[in-house]
């Protein structure tokens, strides 16, 4: 992290500054609209990321935005007790998982899979806490909005990006699955497997 005669890299400097003032991650276009045209900034960013590795705060990178965070294994020192102004419902961690493994996926569709109508206001809720977003419309009669999760979806469950999404094994073995879910099983087996071939299909 230095440059000639020993002395701290200015890029790095300069990257370091933005992305510690700044209130939310940011992206590289965002930080070469801070720092002007400066000669490569993803790669600062890397040797960055490197320089905080093992440290108590670590650069990250979540959905294609760069911020600091605690150290995962330090994590716990700065935990307080405190009341969650709002739990999600289960209703609304089942939605949210449909979003994620599905996206970008409408309403109706929520709904065929869950089998159930969404509760008026589950949508908005995700929306207010910044997981979800709206994702255009499909092409079909009526042109139903489409929902997709945002990068501070990825950032609040620690997600590079969704291929970090846990597989159905993974629940499983999480003791996520209680007698009640493994009805929902050959949903969640069509579902991971639709997002693994659309993940490869985008990949090609």
């Amino acid at each position: 992290m230095t440059g000639g005669e020993g002395e701290p890299d200015d890029l790095l400097r300069a990257l370091e500054a933005a992305l510690f003032a700044s209130t939310e991650p940011l992206t590289v276009a965002q930080l070469r609209q801070l720092l002007g045209e400066a000669p490569d900034i993803p790669a600062g960013l890397r040797a960055l990321s490197g320089h905080y590795a093992g440290r108590g705060v670590n650069l990250v990178e979540r959905g294609g935005r760069w911020h600091f965070q605690t150290a995962a294994d330090m994590a716990h020192l700065l935990r307080r007790d405190r009341e969650e102004p709002r739990k999600l419902s289960r209703a609304g961690m089942e939605t949210l998982a449909i979003i994620a493994y599905h996206e970008p996926v409408s309403r109706a569709e929520i709904e065929a899979i869950r089998g159930v109508q969404v509760a008026k206001g589950t949508l908005d809720v995700l929306m207010e806490a910044g997981w979800i977003r709206p994702a255009g419309r499909k092409e079909v009669p009526g042109r139903p909005l489409l929902y997709a999760t945002t990068a501070e979806f990825l950032t609040h469950f620690g997600l590079s990006s969704r291929r970090d999404l846990p597989g159905l094994e993974d629940l499983r073995a999480a003791g996520l699955l209680d007698p009640v879910d493994l009805a929902m099983e050959g949903m969640l087996e069509r579902t991971v497997t639709e997002s693994s071939l659309e993940n490869d299909e985008g990949d090609d």
